[in-house]
């Protein structure tokens, strides 16, 4: 007997039901919105609901939907198992969609080395990269198989998640050529504390970023007076303001090549920032995810 569920139609269920929109499932699963449209059609005749309704606030799913959430991850879970076990990995080949997580500091010198690494060696496959922020739980998303794998450099990360080191970087002072603090050769701590700062908001609830944490242990309280959601927004801010900016050399080296920034060493004892990767061990025998941390890790040591 024909079933009237195929794994295309369970694919679109599932992301139809976590976004709870159908143009940002059809950008997830690579297809046009009309074939998103007509599967969503489908499922509503097979299921006898309605599966996602409009409410004041946008798309919804419905109770009889929510409930269809969790089994149909486990059924495309066991799917992809199968399939995984069955095909030996072939990078040439793969049409898989693989999940990388990083904050947009990466931006300027590693995920665009890292796109065109994946590009050349997996034509057919997808690349779907996320910037964390506080409204992505990038643990769950691990856990689901959302993403394959997180960059990161947090002091202290999950420890059930397992990890392996990047690179370190050392920490800078990133400020306009204009600013008072330009003009000395050095940045003292007494500078450093009574100085007006930018810092970067958190992108991971629960996580004190590394230079928080350090001022933290030392009990010292900067004066931060604009938070920004955007890394690389901040090198644009400080030439025009009377702001610094604490954060890695290689960002900072990036912009001080073509923007009026001067990069001076922080003070305050500031330790390396640690870079590494984490993922989940529900993916750590893996092939393809196997063979995307190495991917990563090429990278960074470049």
């Amino acid at each position: 007997m024909a079933e009237p569920l195929d794994t295309h139609l369970l694919r679109v269920l599932y992301l139809v039901l976590q976004e709870k929109s159908v143009s940002r499932a059809a950008d997830r699963l690579g297809i046009t919105q009309p074939a998103v449209s007509s599967a969503l059609k489908r499922l509503r005749e097979i299921t006898g609901d309605d599966l996602l309704v409009r409410t004041r606030s946008g798309m919804t799913a419905t109770e009889r939907a929510e409930g269809l959430i969790a089994p149909t991850k486990a059924a495309l879970d066991a799917i992809d198992s199968i399939l995984i076990k069955a095909e030996p990995f072939d990078p040439a080949k793969s049409k898989r969609v693989f999940g990388v997580g990083a904050p947009d500091y990466f931006d300027a010198f590693f995920l665009s080395n890292l796109i065109e690494r994946f590009r050349a060696r997996v034509p057919h496959g997808r690349l779907n990269i996320r910037s964390l922020s506080l409204d992505i739980d990038f643990e769950r998303l691990l856990e689901e198989g959302e993403l394959d794998v997180v960059v990161g450099n947090w002091p202290n990360p999950p420890e059930y998640l397992r990890t392996t080191q990047l690179f370190d970087d050392e920490v800078v002072c990133m400020l306009s050529e204009r600013h008072p603090l330009a003009k000395k050769p050095e940045i003292s701590a007494d500078d450093y504390i009574a100085a007006k700062h930018l810092a970067p908001v958190r992108y991971a609830g629960g996580v004190r970023g590394a230079i928080d944490d350090h001022l933290h242990k030392l009990g010292i309280k900067r004066d931060i007076r604009v938070s920004l959601p955007y890394f690389h927004v901040a090198p644009y801010v400080l030439t025009t303001t009377d702001l610094v900016f604490t954060t890695g050399r290689r960002f900072a080296a990036h912009y001080a090549k073509f923007l009026p920034i001067k990069v001076m060493p922080a003070p305050l004892d500031f330790p390396p920032l640690r870079f590494y990767q984490l993922w989940h061990e529900r993916t750590h025998t893996a092939a393809p995810a196997r063979w995307l941390r190495e991917q990563v890790a090429t990278v960074a040591a470049g």
